[in-house]
């Protein structure tokens, strides 16, 4: 774990022992706060596994519906989300649960909960992935340098062989290869990505078809009333570094697939990624100018009823895989401490 996530996670324990959430919850305005999940997986993550940071268990996923509903928060969806935010007079709190990538664990893990407990959520979903044609770059490097024992990173035209026989080499060459293609445009990255998949052998459009759902088992999902299924751009490119037509035809195409497949265009977004270098006002109006009621980021942050003027812009506080600990749920139950945290941690 980072030297950042051990800050995260030390201030969390600080928080959780001084029962400062309780204190925040009763005093704040914060109306709800908005979770972002990705993978729901049983057992503990390798020693290398830097993607853990986005997988919760599902015993763990199953507390946390119990546990906010014993806070006395609701469990609603995204359009009962933003009824409450423009609500003129606050009603009780609430959660709104939120999936990002349709991956298969979701299925086969997270849906059995969510039905037991009667959890609406939103799914949000890039069309690409779906069709196996999707390249989920970030679980890519990790797999590929999880079995080598030597990689060979190349820039600015100089190719450097690194050892990844340790952990913690293979996490600092993870994170050097990481950076580099969150830096680089789209198509430079996708150039780099599929240049290093075939000089290791990885197979990406199987690595695909195996993490993600098919349009079939997406439909379980599409005809549940518990689930909102929401637009998460084509290929699951980062929009902020995208030509402005470019950004706008990923999130207009995505909706429009989506209508196609399963007769309701979404209303909701999700921006891939969601920070800061990822999105922005421009891609906040584009949502808006598309005719999606709402649009998240991975900002974090607690819901407030300004947020019902701005809801293409709406923040999220990540159900962390490095933070399974069941004491911490009251933080992250806590929309306004992440307010605060967001503008401590950047």
């Amino acid at each position: 774990m980072s030297a950042k996530y051990a800050a995260i996670r030390a201030m969390f324990e600080a928080m959780w022992l001084s029962r400062l959430p309780s204190l925040v919850r009763a005093l704040s305005v914060s109306r709800g706060v908005i979770f972002t999940l990705h993978r729901v997986l049983p057992g503990d993550p390798a020693d290398f596994s830097p993607n853990a940071i986005l997988q919760v268990r599902p015993d763990y996923l199953e507390y946390v519906i119990e546990r906010v509903r014993d806070l006395k928060l609701d469990i609603v969806s995204l359009d009962e989300a933003l009824e409450r935010l423009a609500a003129p007079q606050p009603g009780r709190r609430f959660v709104v649960l939120t999936f990002d990538d349709a991956y298969k664990d979701n299925l086969h893990h997270a849906l059995p909960i969510l039905r037991r407990q009667n959890a609406p959520f939103t799914l949000y979903v890039p069309t690409a992935f779906v069709d196996g044609l999707g390249e989920l770059w970030w679980q890519a490097i990790e797999d590929i340098i999880t079995r080598q024992q030597a990689i060979a990173l190349t820039s600015a035209g100089e190719t450097d062989y690194v050892d990844t026989r340790a952990p913690a080499q293979k996490n600092e060459t993870f994170n050097t290869l990481y950076w580099q293609m969150r830096r680089m445009p789209e198509a430079d990255r996708v150039k780099l990505l599929r240049s290093f998949a075939v000089a290791y052998g990885y197979d990406l459009d199987k690595q695909c078809r195996e993490l993600i759902m098919d349009w079939q088992e997406l439909r379980l999902f599409a005809d549940d009333p518990l689930c909102t299924i929401g637009a998460h751009t084509v290929h699951h490119y980062e929009l902020a570094k995208l030509p402005v037509e470019q950004a706008r035809n990923e999130m207009a195409q995505s909706a429009d697939i989506l209508l196609a497949q399963f007769g309701q265009r979404p209303a909701h977004f999700s921006y891939p990624l969601g920070g800061p270098l990822s999105a922005g006002q421009r891609e906040f109006d584009l949502a808006r100018e598309l005719g999606f009621r709402s649009a998240v980021t991975t900002r974090p942050g607690g819901l407030y009823a300004r947020h019902a003027q701005s809801p293409h812009a709406l923040p999220r506080v990540s159900l962390n895989g490095y933070f399974q600990s069941r004491r911490y749920v009251d933080v992250f139950a806590t929309g306004a401490m992440f307010s605060i945290i967001g503008k401590l941690i950047g």
